[in-house]
């Protein structure tokens, strides 16, 4: 008889890994897309933020080019976030056999 638990929020019967993480997601296809979505939105947005202030800020202080400094420092700050939050990076290993890449638990390495 298995022990698994099954409840409403982990279909699976997994208990070790909790509903709604990012694995579960790009398991059903889509996480790639939401990943790329969420990182199209950091960057857009970001650029549009601090270009609107810099814009203001050329305004008010009678100069040109604020408004090119704040799309700049808008658009690497959303690359900032959506880096902050894993998203510009791969989930799944690419390559390999799956082992284990850093060092082991006695501190010695495991590379080859």
């Amino acid at each position: 008889m298995s022990k698994r638990r099954h409840s409403e929020n982990n279909p699976a019967g997994d208990a070790s890994k909790p509903a709604g993480t990012p694995a579960e997601s790009a398991g059903n296809g889509d996480g790639g897309y939401n990943a790329g979505i969420a990182v199209f939105s950091y960057i857009i947005g970001g650029i549009m933020v601090w270009s609107l202030i810099g814009w203001g800020l050329d305004y008010l202080w009678g100069t040109r080019w604020i408004v090119l400094a704040g799309a700049l420092l808008g658009a690497a700050g959303g690359f900032y976030l959506s880096h902050m939050h894993g998203l510009t990076s791969s989930r799944k290993p690419t390559g390999g056999n799956g082992a284990a890449s850093g060092p082991s638990e006695d501190g010695t390495s495991n590379a080859k």
